[in-house]
């Protein structure tokens, strides 16, 4: 039998997302790191439905050597320690380095499906990018786009805008269990 999941961002999702000039930014070291509020209750809440919960990051910043690895490690395992995540995926490409795994692509999905035997059709992406929501299109996933008023390309074709992870908790799980 295989497994359903949610997908979840992480900058503006899990955490805090550093905003400059209208865009998200990831924080800038684990001092700066902030889960949101209600995040860690409706992880849980989703955990306790049966949802694999699966990190899914673009981190460029790595590419363009203004963050190193380690710097997105160290965040990225208080993260999942903090929300109790069954895996966090990471892309540290940039948009010309040609990977499959930089969202919009779906790679980072598909790969999560393939290690831990996810029904990626009974799967939903949460972001706050239109990047994400069309990573988890292109995956066959349904789609939250948790709406966080940045300036920039808005996404199209979401199942379902909210202000933040509890609010799509609710609808997921209502949706699903509908």
């Amino acid at each position: 039998m295989t497994r359903r999941a949610v997908f979840l961002d992480r900058d503006g999702v899990l955490n805090r997302a550093q905003v400059r000039d209208g865009r998200p930014h990831p924080p800038t070291g684990l001092a700066a790191l902030e889960i949101l509020p209600g995040v860690v209750a409706a992880c849980a809440e989703l955990a306790g439905r049966g949802f694999l919960l699966i990190g899914a990051t673009n981190q460029p910043d790595i590419a363009r050597g203004t963050t190193t690895e380690k710097a997105v490690a160290a965040i990225n395992d208080a993260v999942v320690a903090a929300l109790a995540l069954d895996d966090m995926r990471v892309c540290p490409h940039d948009d010309g380095d040609g990977c499959d795994c930089r969202k919009p692509l779906p790679g980072l999905l598909t790969a999560a499906a393939r290690d831990f035997d996810i029904d990626l059709r009974s799967s939903i992406m949460v972001g706050d990018r239109w990047r994400d929501v069309e990573a988890g299109l292109a995956a066959d996933c349904r789609t939250v786009f948790i709406d966080r008023c940045y300036d920039e390309r808005r996404p199209t074709g979401a199942d379902f805008t909210c202000d933040g992870l509890p609010a799509a908790a609710a609808w997921i799980i209502g949706d699903r269990e509908a």
